[in-house]
């Protein structure tokens, strides 16, 4: 049996560096059943295969016209040959089929990735053989520990929320999916959870000392509902060994006042500086009224010393931001909020001003500071207001 695993998400994404996690349980299943398992880098020679899965997160990755006609994302179905079978969030939205059970609670296949990441290695020590350079592999590696150092799974599945700009819409509740002993390989360094809404589990506490029992560094990939935190909550949270940025989301400016008390919770438990937002933009209109629910949001992030990462809305058929007459602005404010870098040093303004200083066409505005120049001419209180404001002015709150 000769098996074909393609993550579409890693042929048509530039940069993207994460492991898709079907993709190595689907290996996993097969090479147990003594298959020949390949993961191609390409959709040529098809028909060779007896099976060829292609697994898809991202609507907008890049497919072969002739697969992603034959996908109706609105009933779940494909209409392909026998042996090419298609799924994931990428081609059917938040009707994507789930897996066999034998398949979805199999221990990932965590090698898959292996000659892949070589053959990349292998590449840029050549580049930089070749252009007199010396190569530093520990670095280079760095952009594939997803890869290399992490145990990979879910212990609860679905969400309440019903959120209407969310893929997740399955379920009326959050449940237990599966025991961590399912994909947690102890050989690896760190563990990485892509739980829907782990909070809103009845479980969350066991679940959460469980981890902590391992000893070892965990994260919560999709982020956290901070609508759900409570003292109990918070401390257990913030005493664990946590790995990276503790994420949660902003998506409604409704929530202001909500999320502002939760705010003021979590620091109540922790001064850490790897709190991140997720801040949803251009869902509810792509209008002067969202880039100022946005600017509200991201303002009292900053008040707390808490990234905002400005999530672009996009649905399975359009990308509405991309339409507005203010597309430059939303670019430019997800270019200064979604780096930390920039966005702990610098105001929008000075952010804008950097960008112009290194402008290469002398006498006319880089894109980035014609954004905040044609808004502050139509808007100057609403500019007034936030343009200068800096991360670094607000003494942490809490």
């Amino acid at each position: 049996m000769k098996i074909g695993i393609i993550d579409a998400d890693l042929l048509g994404r530039q940069k993207h560096r994460f492991p898709n996690l079907v993709c190595e349980k689907l290996s996993a299943y097969w090479k147990e059943k003594g298959a020949e398992v390949e993961l191609k880098l390409d959709y040529e020679n098809l028909n060779e295969f007896d099976h060829v899965y292609i697994a898809k997160v991202f609507t907008d990755t890049w497919v072969p016209k002739w697969i992603q006609e034959s996908v109706n994302m609105d009933t779940g179905e494909a209409n392909l040959p026998e042996n090419i079978h298609v799924g994931g969030t990428g081609f059917f939205f938040a009707n994507a089929p789930n897996l066999d059970d034998e398949i979805e609670h199999h221990m990932p296949d965590y090698n898959l990735y292996n000659d892949w990441i070589d053959n990349e290695v292998r590449k840029a020590e050549q580049a930089a053989g070749e252009a007199g350079k010396k190569f530093n592999k520990r670095t280079f590696m760095v952009q594939f520990k997803e890869y290399t150092d992490y145990s990979i799974g879910f212990m609860t599945r679905g969400c309440f929320r019903k959120c209407p700009f969310c893929v997740n819409q399955k379920y009326d509740k959050v449940f237990r999916h599966s025991p961590l002993d399912e994909f947690y390989d102890p050989s690896r360094k760190k563990i990485c959870l892509l739980d829907d809404n782990f909070l809103g589990c009845p479980e969350w506490r066991t679940i959460l000392e469980e981890l902590k029992a391992l000893k070892k560094p965990f994260k919560f990939k999709q982020g956290m509902d901070e609508r759900l935190l409570t003292d109990e909550r918070c401390e257990v949270l913030f005493s664990a060994s946590y790995d990276g940025d503790y994420t949660f989301a902003f998506d409604n400016i409704s929530d202001y006042d909500l999320i502002h008390r939760k705010l003021q919770l979590i620091r109540k438990y922790t001064k850490a500086t790897n709190i991140k937002f997720y801040v949803l933009v251009g869902f509810e209109s792509t209008d002067v009224q969202d880039i100022i629910n946005m600017w509200r949001r991201v303002a009292l992030l900053m008040r707390y010393h808490c990234l905002p990462y400005i999530m672009r809305y996009q649905n399975k058929n359009e990308t509405p931001w991309k339409k507005s007459e203010y597309r430059s602005f939303y670019i430019t404010m997800a270019r200064w909020c979604n780096q930390p870098g920039f966005f702990k040093k610098k105001s929008f303004r000075q952010f804008c001003e950097a960008n112009q200083a290194h402008h290469k066409t002398e006498g006319t505005l880089c894109s980035a500071m014609k954004a905040l120049v044609d808004f502050e001419e139509r808007y100057p209180e609403i500019a007034k207001e936030y343009f200068d404001l800096r991360f670094d002015q607000f003494e942490l709150e809490g």
